[in-house]
């Protein structure tokens, strides 16, 4: 042991030398894992110095741009890259002297033309920072044209934590938070107004501290996929299933009697809560799924508010009373309307209550007033979203800018009532109380049953037959005019018919096609006749001059008229504005005011006429 190769001192050698083999072998390792690492560095540093290269670019290339055009010299700060590819934000410091902002945001539309951006984008500025800085938003992918459907996801939501309605043009969802604001959402026919709402309804049935009720007088259209999915055919709520919406108002009497109930919560909260907001030591209601806040969707509604005719007036009174009186204790409005105009939006309430508000084009120009919907908001033009779908969306918490709205289809509404059903809060016991039988009845089948009125009747009573011996070919449509049916006549047909009289005294009018009698010994000639269809149109008509009439000094409008014929004729307001232009240059009926202020007065009753019989 003290000589050998296992002596202590062989064992010590070998020792040493087995620490240093095993260092020299974890320095390898070591200088093999550095160079990986520098090589990867290096690898970062050329996409970076690459990346840097393309923002100084970019940068360089601007302030050059917004010298050019709008006469300022700024100085770049940053380039932001968005993740969706679609384009950047240049955060920049204005010039001292004073220098705001919306000297750039003004010159949009010069600036994207100068930049050969392509249609559909933009470049728009809006506050920095600080007022000493802007942030200009530049858009250079068109994502406004393409239709974008509603996303799958449906997550619980939250008041509280903001419900998307769209996406800015840098691929963000935009959030509403409406606490305490209402909502106005402009946008004529075909620019995707109605798929807006829709939008809107699945924000709130995702959430869990939200009750939705809904006021459309157009047959309920907006409000009714998202309740039919849990009826079953005989108006009873379909078990495990609760509608989209808690409550759904598709006339003037219905809609009266959700905002009396409305009005009736807002002051028993006041009261009853007082222990609560004082425990709390807040004058906003805590809204919660304990405490839900009720959202009242009114589609036109900014129509309903502008209207003259009396249930109109009647309705909007009742709509600001609940604007204006039920914010703190957790009641919130959604108006829509056709157009953004001085007429629609004069209301200083609304104005000053809805501060998250939508405008959807279309490439709709006419009543399409951006400086009306966001006043102080510069470089906005109509013709920036031309697409369906696409707008201008601003809130409080974010400035007015370009926005697409979500496609939602009839399939995922009733995806989005199933896979929610489970999530809507219950209206509190409190608030339940004040309600009273109004709310606690307002799925009866008695109140629900215009939602299933949709049975295909059969053939009519007084159906064409055909006689005995004549050949059942070709198509004879004289029998819906040969053969008639003898019913009492209402008070309302007897006014029409006196009032048809008088225009056919008048103005010597032609008399209805078979009211005449032929001349003797000449056959009746065996051609189609489609004067069943004219009568039907003529019925329509004559229904709608009584409404004229029975409407007094006061007169009435195109939609009033369309209203009162809905249900028994289905007539539309484009027939009956083409009926009242008819009447006005016939002298029939006297039109008085212009826009939404228009209505027509009966001669008799117009300032000035003849009172005749």
């Amino acid at each position: 042991m003290t000589t050998g190769p296992l002596s202590w001192a062989a064992l010590g050698s070998l020792a040493t030398i087995g620490v240093g083999m095993g260092a020299a072998a974890r320095a390898t390792l070591l200088y093999e894992e550095a160079r990986e690492l520098e090589a990867l560095a290096a690898a970062e540093r050329q996409v970076a110095r690459e990346l840097s290269a393309e923002r100084r670019a970019i940068a360089a290339e601007w302030v050059d741009r917004i010298q050019r055009v709008c006469g300022i010299t700024v100085r770049v700060v940053a380039v932001e890259m968005w993740p969706t590819g679609t384009g950047f934000t240049i955060d920049a410091e204005l010039p001292a002297g004073g220098t705001t902002y919306d000297r750039i945001a003004r010159e949009s539309a010069r600036l994207s033309a100068d930049a050969r951006l392509p249609h559909g984008c933009t470049a728009t500025a809006s506050q920095g920072i600080h007022q000493g800085r802007v942030l200009i938003d530049v858009t250079t992918v068109n994502v406004l044209e393409a239709e974008i459907p509603y996303p799958t996801d449906y997550s619980p939501l939250s008041l509280h934590t903001g419900i998307p309605w769209g996406l800015r043009t840098n691929g963000d969802e935009v959030r509403v938070y409406l606490r305490e604001q209402c909502a106005l959402v402009v946008g004529p026919t075909g620019s995707g107004k109605t798929n807006m709402v829709h939008t809107i309804l699945a924000g709130f049935a995702r959430t869990t501290d939200v009750l939705t009720w809904a006021i459309d007088l157009n047959a309920g259209s907006a409000g009714l996929p998202w309740v039919r999915p849990a009826l079953d055919s005989t108006g009873q709520i379909t078990s495990g299933m609760r509608p989209g919406i808690d409550w759904l108002a598709a006339s003037h009497e219905e809609a009266t009697v959700m905002l009396d109930t409305a009005v009736r919560i807002a002051k028993h909260r006041k009261m009853a809560y007082q222990d609560l907001l004082s425990r709390e030591n807040t004058d906003l209601l805590p809204v919660s799924d304990r405490i839900p806040q009720i959202e009242i969707v009114i589609d036109e509604g900014a129509e309903i508010l502008a209207a003259t005719d009396k249930p109109s007036r009647a309705l909007a009174a009742k709509i600001l009373e609940v604007i204006r009186i039920a914010r703190a204790m957790g009641i919130r409005t959604v108006l829509t309307a056709l157009g953004a105009t001085g007429s629609v939006l004069g209301n200083l309430m609304i104005r000053r209550e809805a501060k998250a508000r939508v405008v959807l084009t279309g490439g709709e120009t006419e009543g399409m007033d951006l400086s009306k919907q966001f006043p102080g908001s510069r470089g906005l033009r109509v013709d920036q979203a031309p697409y369906k779908g696409s707008g201008f969306m601003g809130t409080p918490e974010s400035p007015a800018g370009l926005f697409k709205s979500w496609r939602i289809k009839p399939n995922q509404i009733r995806d989005i009532v199933a896979a929610t059903s489970n999530r809507h809060p219950t209206l509190d016991p409190i608030s339940a109380k004040a309600a009273g039988p109004d709310y606690a009845r307002r799925w009866d089948l008695t109140r629900t049953a215009w939602m299933r009125d949709d049975t295909p009747s059969g053939p009519p009573a007084d159906a064409p037959t055909l006689a005995a011996g004549v050949p059942a070919a070709g198509l004879n449509l004289s029998a819906l005019r040969d053969k008639r049916t003898t019913v009492a006549e209402t008070d309302e047909e007897a006014l029409a018919r006196k009032f048809r009289e008088q225009i056919d005294a008048q103005f010597a009018t032609a008399p209805e096609p078979g009211t005449g009698t032929p001349p003797s010994g000449k056959p009746t000639p065996a051609v189609l006749n489609l004067s069943a269809l004219r009568s039907e149109d003529n019925a329509a008509k004559d229904a709608a001059l009584a409404v004229l009439l029975a409407a007094g000094p006061e007169g009435t409008g195109a939609s009033a008229i369309a209203r009162a014929l809905a249900d028994e004729h289905g007539t539309t307001r484009q027939t009956v504005v083409g009926w009242l232009k008819t009447w006005t240059d016939d002298g029939v009926a006297v039109r008085i005011g212009e826009g939404t202020k228009t209505r027509y007065v009966h001669h008799r009753h117009a300032p000035g006429g003849s009172g005749r019989a």
